[in-house]
């Protein structure tokens, strides 16, 4: 490994432009994967199919998951347990970072800096600050850097587009966003011990606070840790929420309220298992509602724009537009009527017919291929991607406010062109983190 101050003196070159090569349209792209996991795994699956890829490297610091990898490739790519390594690798033109939440921003600019175009996965940052960090660096060393909201590239969304752009269901007014994933009763509360063979915890950490290990902090399960990520929040609401910052063209919340907590896992994790925030945009208001414990029908899940003229639900795989109930004529009273034995009062209207349905997109279909494709056809051309770090910091910034809102208890405005919270030194002071040396001294390099 070379020694902190000679990487400090090359990462500090990232004030001038990164030495990455432009790859010519008939080139093949190398392409390293950091990050080996559940989902990094997907991707070694999704490049390695696209017929101008070569597989060049691959990294994790659990050895069992970087030899799987390896396995996975088929054509033998260089292995390691450090991504400096592939950073160093002046021969390989892009990553594909899929690693804990922590690392996601350092990676990536450490990457820009190496002269590597990017595809990070979400959620893009751990804190707010992170992703103006990142954009800057993406600019300032031109790279092409795609954030795996895979969504975006869903084949139905053109229409979806086209719908909302003709006023199909008119002026969007509110949106519901619901989630769910039962992971009950938890993960139990096991006691502090050595890592893994084969694991080099060290580093896994990184730039996060040094924690004796657990096995519920690392691999997967790092998730339900403050020091690691926002939970299912930054998770799961960020896809949705960048779902409906796509379909309606929005930056980033004004204001954020969110209430919730651990109320049903039995483990020692952190982050809420239930959780509702109100997030407020200039012209509507997104309500989303997050459990990890859920029971019954499971109804309420997925995102809903409501507009004056009907709703339409969105999201990976499809849309689905529902006219409005039936009318009043303007100017009229609606008539309401009690049935015999029934002691509610009942609307006259019509009920929403189901004829009326507008449907798009096939259901189960992936975008995960076609967001690779999107990816891999701008680093050749070099315009911006689908899902732009600009873009991946905006949905981020919304989730991190909800976050912020639910552990400080109230109520959070936001200046969208300042970027800070509004008259509130606190939450202000927790739009950055500290990262832990040696990783603060290489953030301190890139001079953002």
């Amino acid at each position: 490994m070379n020694s902190p101050s000679s990487r400090r003196a090359f990462l500090g070159a990232a004030g001038a432009l990164s030495y990455g090569r432009i790859v010519g349209a008939n080139e093949r792209i190398r392409v390293g994967f950091i990050g080996c996991g559940l989902i990094g795994m997907r991707h070694i699956s999704d490049f390695r199919q696209q017929p101008d890829v070569e597989a060049a490297a691959v990294c994790d610091v659990y050895t069992p998951r970087q030899e799987a990898a390896r396995a996975a490739c088929g054509n033998h790519p260089a292995a390691s347990g450090d991504f400096r390594r592939v950073l160093d690798d002046k021969g390989i033109d892009a990553v594909v970072i899929s690693t804990p939440d922590h690392w996601h921003a350092l990676q990536t600019m450490m990457a820009c800096a190496a002269g590597k175009d990017v595809y990070v996965e979400k959620p893009m940052t751990l804190f707010v600050r992170e992703g103006r960090w990142m954009t800057t660096m993406a600019r300032r060393c031109q790279r092409v850097v795609q954030v795996g909201t895979q969504g975006r590239s869903g084949d139905h969304f053109p229409e979806v587009l086209r719908l909302i752009g003709a006023g199909h269901i008119g002026r969007i007014h509110s949106v519901r966003i619901g989630t769910f994933r039962n992971v009950m009763p938890g993960f139990g509360n096991p006691p502090d011990s050595a890592p893994p063979a084969g694991m080099n915890y060290e580093l896994w950490q990184g730039p996060a606070p040094a924690r004796a290990y657990n096995r519920n902090r690392a691999l997967y399960n790092f998730r339900w840790f403050w020091d690691y990520s926002g939970g299912q929040m930054t998770n799961l609401g960020a896809h949705d929420i960048d779902l409906v910052h796509y379909a309606l063209k929005v930056n980033s919340a004004r204001a954020a309220y969110s209430s919730g907590g651990r109320h049903c896992l039995q483990d020692n994790g952190e982050t809420p298992d239930v959780q509702d925030a109100i997030l407020e945009y200039p012209d509507f208001n997104i309500i989303i509602s997050i459990r990890e414990a859920s029971g019954g029908r499971g109804e309420g899940a997925g995102t809903e724009l409501f507009g004056t003229k009907g709703s339409m639900m969105i999201g990976r795989s499809g849309f689905e537009v529902y006219p409005d109930l039936d009318i009043p004529a303007q100017g009229q009273i609606p008539q309401w009527s009690r049935p015999p034995g029934h002691p509610q009062a009942v609307h006259a209207g019509k009920p929403r017919p189901r004829t009326g349905v507008v449907k798009g997109g096939e259901a189960g279909s992936d975008p995960l291929p076609a967001h690779t494709r999107n990816f891999l056809d701008c680093v050749k051309s070099r315009k911006l991607p689908v899902a732009d770090v600009e873009q991946g910091h905006l949905v981020a910034v919304s989730c991190h406010l909800a976050n912020l809102s639910l552990r400080l208890g109230r109520r959070l405005r936001w200046d969208a062109v300042k970027e800070e919270v509004v008259d509130d030194r606190e939450a202000s002071a927790l739009l950055e983190r500290p990262y832990r040396k040696p990783w603060d001294e290489t953030l301190r390099s890139f001079r953002l």
